[in-house]
């Protein structure tokens, strides 16, 4: 639901931003592209399902017609890394599905990039929006200050 107003998360302490995409290179190749874009659905319900895991939320995004993304929020890296590596988790057998059927071939491409962020050196506003992003998931209050305290306040949170 929109909400009139400005809003900021409610996240207190250091996070992970992971952002993981898929890019179909060849359409025609539904075979080789369409398991990956299956995949991340089920890895997503595991991980909202276990609120120890660390994992706080994703987004979805598109660009353009060929590359989906998720921008994902974690509470730490060492979570994120723990999850990536369990063998016993969704992610792991289709980590090893997609190199066993597409691997090198360019028929699909996946990336993704990781971003630590230390406690106090975010900010997240939204106005007149729905809870996005981070807010959706940590909640959201009402923001306050104007854009020269935002940079005080980043500045200050990356100088340490």
């Amino acid at each position: 639901m929109i909400e009139p107003g400005r809003f900021t998360d409610s996240h207190d302490g250091p996070l992970v931003v992971f952002i993981i995409g898929m890019r179909i290179n060849a359409f025609h190749k539904i075979g080789k592209w369409l398991p990956v874009a299956r995949a991340m659905g089920p890895m997503l319900a595991e991980l909202s399902q276990n609120p120890e895991s660390g994992f706080l939320g994703a987004e979805q995004m598109l660009r353009g017609l060929r590359t989906v993304l998720l921008v994902q929020y974690w509470r730490d890296f060492d979570s994120l890394e723990t999850y990536a590596r369990d063998r016993s988790q969704t992610h792991w057998p289709a980590w090893s599905a997609f190199n066993k059927a597409v691997g090198n071939d360019g028929s699909v491409g996946i990336f993704h990039e990781t971003f630590c962020v230390p406690a106090g050196a975010h900010e997240t506003i939204g106005v007149n929006m729905e809870p996005f992003g981070l807010a959706r998931f940590t909640g959201r209050r009402a923001a306050s200050g104007n854009r020269a305290e935002a940079r005080t306040r980043m500045t200050a949170a990356l100088k340490g």
